[in-house]
């Protein structure tokens, strides 16, 4: 997407006047739906859209050996695959070093045992453990692509179901676990506490969450802020460019905010939302 100094002109006047070209004010997000349980022998999915972002979450299980540095902890790994139809950019190998730095950013995010419990994972210390996969697919890129990512695994995660381990047995080293195959016998992860991701970009000397195309082409510095609760589990800077301390500190508050009510309105959302309907917030 390439602007003229005219369209990049409107935008910056309309960022200072704080109502933005598609009628938002700076810490307005644009309309997002969601959908869970829709991948048919996924352990638990979710399909995410942020106005013209379209992405794709689907979770697997499986059974593995905890790390011996951490034995009573789980898994969880993240891949993202950056589809060619999601946008020119992508073709070849152009969405590989995106796909690197979601899936960088995601396990960085998840890594504190106070956003994520893989302790909960845990179904015999140093012998077996659950594993995550978290697969990402990207369908549209329509610009935040980050908040985007972060929102439909959280949704994924919640909809995810653990089968319950009915029984263990121990001979020596060999370890036999006894799955339940009832659907109903499972249990939900709890992701109470799971980031949320908000891209905060500079435009002018102001700054903005949620940036479609346009305005991410007018960015002169952007930070990607993972909110759990209250405390931030990582901070990330993107793009090219870079930001002023006092800018920083004041788009770390503002991320902070932002991430606060994003995070409510999702839980809210997924507390009411049903296999068979798809719910929009923050509209």
């Amino acid at each position: 997407m390439s602007l003229c100094d005219a369209e990049k002109t409107f935008i910056l006047h309309g960022v200072a006047e704080n109502f933005r070209s598609d009628g938002r004010d700076r810490e307005g997000y644009r309309p997002i739906e969601i959908e869970t349980d829709i991948v048919q022998h996924a352990f638990g999915s979710a399909r995410l859209r942020l106005a013209n972002t379209d992405i794709l979450v689907a979770v697997k299980i499986e059974v593995d050996t905890p790390l011996p540095e951490r034995p009573f902890e789980g898994k969880i790994e993240f891949f993202v695959d950056c589809s060619a139809n999601a946008t020119p950019d992508f073709e070849g190998r152009g969405g590989e070093t995106l796909a690197i730095e979601l899936s960088n950013i995601l396990a960085s995010a998840y890594k504190s045992p106070k956003t994520f419990n893989l302790k909960k994972l845990c179904i015999l210390k140093g012998k077996k453990c659950w594993k995550l996969y978290v697969d990402i697919l990207i369908l549209e890129c329509g610009g935040n692509l980050f908040d985007a990512v972060s929102l439909a695994v959280k949704a994924a995660l919640f909809n995810t179901k653990v089968p319950l381990i009915k029984s263990v047995n121990i001979d020596g080293d060999n370890v036999e676990l006894d799955v339940s195959d009832n659907v109903f016998d499972c249990e939900r992860l709890d992701v109470t506490n799971a980031p949320v991701m908000v891209t905060v970009c500079k435009i002018g000397d102001n700054c903005v969450v949620d940036p479609n195309l346009a305005e991410e082409q007018c960015s002169v510095g952007s930070i990607v802020v993972a909110i759990s609760q209250e405390y931030f589990s990582t901070v990330t800077s993107i793009g090219i460019g870079s930001l002023h301390a006092q800018t920083l500190c004041s788009s770390l508050e503002l991320g902070q905010k932002v991430g606060i009510r994003l995070n409510e309105a999702l839980m809210d959302t997924l507390s009411h939302i049903t296999s068979d309907q798809d719910f929009g917030f923050l509209k």
